[in-house]
């Protein structure tokens, strides 16, 4: 199971459909395009022909990322070819994306990703954390959440940190404890599959680099709020929300799903054998380690010598392939970030043109308008609550965040929140919106198609702790924003 909504039209034989998946496909396939076509010939009020025909394009290409008639990369490319035959854009313009910073940097910290995966890196964290700490099985799963949140800074991806290295370890420790999807599901396996997936998506929401589109966010808050969120900066407003997250929710969890095993030792043990089975740390790991402690120590500093984030990472992509760490043929190899390359860039032109036109301004107003006469901190909160829970309706936290953060955060501003306030809030809760739902984010199908919670139970969870966090993250973190001299 990768975490990839089912793809009609790759998974059924040409010429094999049924009726009722091609009914489906079609069916997909109107959703996507009659809203880009109704803008393309009827221009919205207030909005001259570029700008209607540019928002269509760009509101079919989001609705296809939901909808998936055909893969991702497939829906931005004859997006991005349309846009520049029917000459709403030059093609120099439809083209730009390509040479945009932050479309790099999330390029490369696949990269990074893959070198922590293929060396068994990240596997071995995991097992360290759990023979180290797993004292009881609350302790088990703070392990868990320990290992994900060291690993999040350099896999940007909840889906391969969560999906491929903590959830291949949470459903080992599970069944060594003898804890199956079925009757067994409650003696621990219910409560670590839970833990794993509430804490893979707070450790996102705590690094510039923890999610792919974290590093777009930046951009946006730079190019509409005229906020810088540096690496460290990100950090320093969500290590405090984010620690009394990780503390609070899984204790929550050990309460509301109590596991019936209580003795943990079966867990240290398999740790145990795991470790002596992977031997000492290899030579690939050990610099695989030092680079990425440089990289990271980089990204810190990144104010005082002026480096971009991008290039300090490509510089270490450039050491790990000189260590041999990865071959040319590993990056090569890495689809996903070849993936993410077409088609993050052009989604990234898109919303970058849509604000230089000034249809992020013109949205934002007539969204503001709503709002007339409220406080900025009642506007904060109705802009917040509303950005989180309209997640309900989508099925990726990178296609939430370039057709909705702009927009919502141009309608912060414009109800006079302070800037850095409005940027950071939005900016973790592209995060944190992942927490209702079972296909919220690329891992969540991951963990919840293991079997071990039911649907309602998921949801009914999910929900609880989506409050929780809307209370730690706007009603805590605004005064540690405000002590630590962010806004």
């Amino acid at each position: 199971m990768n975490g990839r909504p089912i793809d009609m039209a790759t998974t059924v034989q040409p010429g094999a459909k049924p009726a009722a998946v091609r009914r489906t496909t079609w069916w997909r396939w109107t959703v996507v395009l009659v809203p880009g076509t109704l803008l393309f010939f009827f221009a919205l009020p207030g909005l001259n022909q570029q700008q209607s025909r540019l928002l269509g394009f760009f509101l079919s290409t989001i609705i296809a990322l939901v909808a998936q008639p055909v893969r991702m990369g497939v829906s931005v490319l004859i997006a991005m070819t349309l846009i520049a035959i029917t000459q709403t854009l030059p093609p120099a313009k439809v083209l730009s994306g390509f040479a945009n910073v932050t479309v790099w940097l999330v390029f490369t910290a696949f990269l990074f990703s893959r070198a922590v995966t293929a060396t068994g890196f990240g596997t071995r964290v995991g097992y360290l954390f759990i023979r180290r700490f797993a004292r009881s099985p609350l302790s088990l799963g703070y392990s868990l959440a320990a290992a994900d949140l060291v690993l999040a800074p350099f896999i940007p991806s909840d889906t391969a940190r969560g999906g491929g290295v903590v959830f291949p370890i949470t459903r080992s420790v599970a069944a060594d404890f003898g804890s199956e999807p079925g009757p067994t599901s409650k003696l621990i396996g219910s409560f670590l599959v839970l833990v794993s997936f509430h804490t893979t998506y707070t450790a996102s929401a705590m690094f510039l680099t923890g999610m792919a589109a974290n590093p777009l966010i930046a951009e946006f808050a730079l190019k509409i709020g005229h906020v810088d969120l540096t690496w460290m900066r990100w950090l320093s407003g969500s290590c405090v929300p984010g620690f009394l997250t990780l503390a609070f929710v899984p204790w929550l969890l050990f309460r509301l799903v109590k596991p019936e095993i209580t003795d943990t030792q079966p867990a240290r043990e398999l740790a145990g054998r795991e470790l002596r089975r992977m031997g000492p740390l290899r030579r690939e790991e050990k610099w695989l380690m030092a680079i990425m402690l440089s990289v990271m120590a980089g990204w810190v500093t990144s104010p005082l010598h002026g480096i971009p984030n991008t290039f300090v990472a490509l510089a270490g992509l450039g050491a790990l392939l000189l260590a041999r760490v990865i071959a040319w043929d590993d990056l090569l190899a890495e689809q996903r970030a070849w993936d993410a390359l077409i088609w993050f860039a052009p989604l990234v032109m898109m919303s970058d043109t849509l604000n230089e036109i000034g249809v992020i301004k013109i949205l934002s107003g007539k969204l503001f308008s709503l709002m007339a006469g409220w406080s900025w901190p009642l506007v904060l909160l109705a802009v917040v609550t509303s950005y989180c829970y309209v997640h309900y309706s989508f099925a990726s936290m990178t296609g939430h965040v370039t057709a909705l953060y702009p927009g919502f955060l141009a309608a912060a501003l414009a109800g006079g929140v302070p800037p850095m306030l409005a940027a950071l809030p939005l900016a973790y809760f592209s995060n944190l919106n992942a927490a209702m739902t079972h296909y919220g984010t690329g891992s969540a199908p991951v963990f919840f198609n293991a079997g071990y919670v039911s649907q309602s139970e998921w949801w009914r969870l999910g929900f609880l702790i989506s409050v929780i966090n809307m209370v730690i993250w706007m009603g805590i973190g605004p005064i540690w924003w405000k002590l630590v001299g962010i806004w």
